[in-house]
């Protein structure tokens, strides 16, 4: 079983910062990618950003520049620093692990989401 444990969303004015946070724990022998969605409302999911286990990032269009993904290998943490944020990116934002298990297999894992509001 894998357990995805997310924080930091909250209401932040037009033009300021977040950190959102997500811990991984359970039987996960090597986490390959962690990633954050994205999804509000009357719209679809979409990719914020991704991060593979040496490092190597991918970002959505709208957010590029403006938003830092970056893990702790050591801690199975993935974060994402949101600067200079809009009213736009207001949505529902998923934790996302792709990871193998002790037997190998490979499993796809969401978090719950955690809300992101920002105001005008």
């Amino acid at each position: 079983q894998v357990q995805l444990v997310e924080s930091g969303g909250g209401l932040v004015q037009a033009g300021g910062s977040l950190r959102l946070s997500c811990a991984a724990t359970g039987s996960i022998f090597r986490l390959n990618v962690m990633a954050w969605y994205r999804q509000a409302p009357g719209k679809q999911r979409e990719l914020v950003a991704d991060i593979t286990s040496g490092g190597s990032t991918n970002y959505g269009d709208s957010v590029k520049g403006r938003f830092t993904i970056s893990r702790d290998n050591a801690k199975n943490v993935v974060y994402l620093q949101m600067n200079s944020l809009k009213p736009e990116d207001t949505a529902i934002y998923y934790c996302y692990v792709k990871y193998r298990s002790r037997s190998w297999a490979e499993y796809d894992y969401w978090g719950q989401g955690t809300q992101v509001t920002v105001s005008s």
